[in-house]
């Protein structure tokens, strides 16, 4: 087939998936292939049956021979109509717990047939028979056919499985398809890929666009296709190599998810957003604006008192020539669970302890009031005299303040 031939099948695989697409669309039960994405946004899996149908009868179109062609047409339908149907009933409360090869198998166990394992079935079978329709080109003999038919089913069932492992994102699995099936398309046997290239070329704008998505419908029936377009091509070392690849991917996907693998590689980033809707980031909201709060409402630090400046005078006493804080003058010594002594005059910080000094003062102070007699003090006495005035009363322990006696006076002389 020649280049010409090839781009008419590219351009027809595009129109036919497009026009099947608004078939498809158009159908009374369309409404039960709406579903929801990633990103919250409702779409429809129209797509897959669209791509299924179109790309299946333009590769079967460029087969060139009834054996290829029938291959595609087995491969491809079969893919694309059992992919339809998980669409459908695995979208059942009953089907989606029931999720991957094992909770199928699990399944099976207990006696229930789930649209996975129809799904899984349909598959292999379409893909058996593909395999065992192309033409055997070599003659190895029975043996040798048996492991090419084998190999190449395998080939083709796994494809399919691998592409829809990938249609996770919008347009990822298509774009998948392009760069598979354009290299395969210039190939001895590329009107087998032309067809499918062109359909995905043409539903990539509506999969970008989060119109459509592919499903398992359109994701298997690609895969399949492309895998029969290289099984076509290649014999029995070929299959086994392209087959050992499919199991590693297929066993890698078990383990590592292919989003986050893409997402860490700036190449395989770049390409997957590429004609992408982008996402909306945290950071390109509207500014919030700070409303200033009224005057009335801003916390104000407390201005200093004449009582707070005054109370700081006081507290500040007789052992500022030390560099000590001066002590409480109201209640007990903690240390000596004794009242705390008068302040009344200055303290000689090198020649006494400050305890005796204060108790001395305050037995100063106590005849003093006793006597109502104000001792002549220095000015540092009078300060510190003013400052113990609100003192509290002299302990009980203190000796007490002998009164001084008054003087006799002498008998009053009266004339005689």
């Amino acid at each position: 087939m020649g280049l010409l031939a090839r781009a008419a099948l590219i351009g027809l695989g595009a129109y036919g998936a497009r026009a099947a697409l608004r078939v498809v669309r158009d159908q009374p039960r369309a409404k039960e292939l709406e579903r929801t994405n990633f990103r919250g946004r409702t779409l429809t899996l129209a797509g897959g049956p669209a791509l299924a149908v179109s790309a299946s009868v333009t590769s079967a179109l460029g087969a060139g021979d009834p054996r290829t062609a029938a291959a595609a047409l087995a491969a491809g339908l079969s893919s694309g109509a059992v992919g339809l149907y998980d669409d459908v009933v695995g979208a059942r409360p009953d089907q989606k717990a029931d999720k991957g090869f094992r909770g199928h198998l699990r399944a099976l166990r207990e006696g229930r047939v789930t649209s996975g394992l129809v799904k899984i079935a349909g598959v292999g079978a379409g893909a058996l028979v593909a395999a065992a329709l192309l033409p055997d080109r070599r003659g190895r003999g029975r043996l040798g056919r048996a492991a090419e038919v084998a190999l190449g089913a395998g080939v083709i069932a796994g494809s399919a499985n691998l592409f829809n492992l990938l249609d996770l994102r919008p347009g990822r699995a298509l774009k998948a398809g392009v760069l598979v099936g354009a290299p395969l398309a210039a190939t001895r046997t590329g009107g087998l890929a032309a067809g499918p290239v062109g359909a995905s070329v043409g539903l990539l704008p509506a999969d970008l666009g989060e119109e459509i998505m592919l499903g398992d419908s359109g994701a298997n029936a690609l895969g399949a296709l492309l895998g029969v377009s290289a099984t076509a091509r290649t014999g029995l070392f070929g299959r086994a190599a392209m087959l050992a690849g499919i199991a590693v991917l297929t066993a890698a996907s078990e383990k590592v998810s292919f989003t986050k693998v893409i997402e860490r590689t700036p190449v395989l980033r770049e390409l997957d957003a590429w004609g992408r809707i982008p996402a909306e980031k945290p950071g390109n909201g509207p500014t919030p604006v700070t409303v200033p709060r009224p005057a009335a409402e801003q916390p104000t630090e407390p201005m200093p008192t004449t009582a707070d400046a005054d109370a700081g005078r006081t507290i500040a006493g007789a052992d500022a020539a030390t560099s000590e804080p001066a002590p409480l003058i109201e209640g007990p010594d903690e240390a000596t669970s004794e009242p705390a002594p008068l302040i009344a005059g200055p303290v000689d910080a090198n020649t006494a302890r400050p305890k005796t000094a204060k108790k001395a003062v305050q037995a100063r102070a106590t005849q003093a009031a006793s006597a109502d007699v104000a001792p002549a003090a220095g000015p540092d006495e009078a300060d510190h005299a003013t400052d113990a005035t609100s003192a509290e009363p002299v302990a009980e322990h203190e000796p007490a303040a002998q009164k001084p006696r008054p003087r006799a006076r002498a008998p009053r002389r009266t004339a005689s």
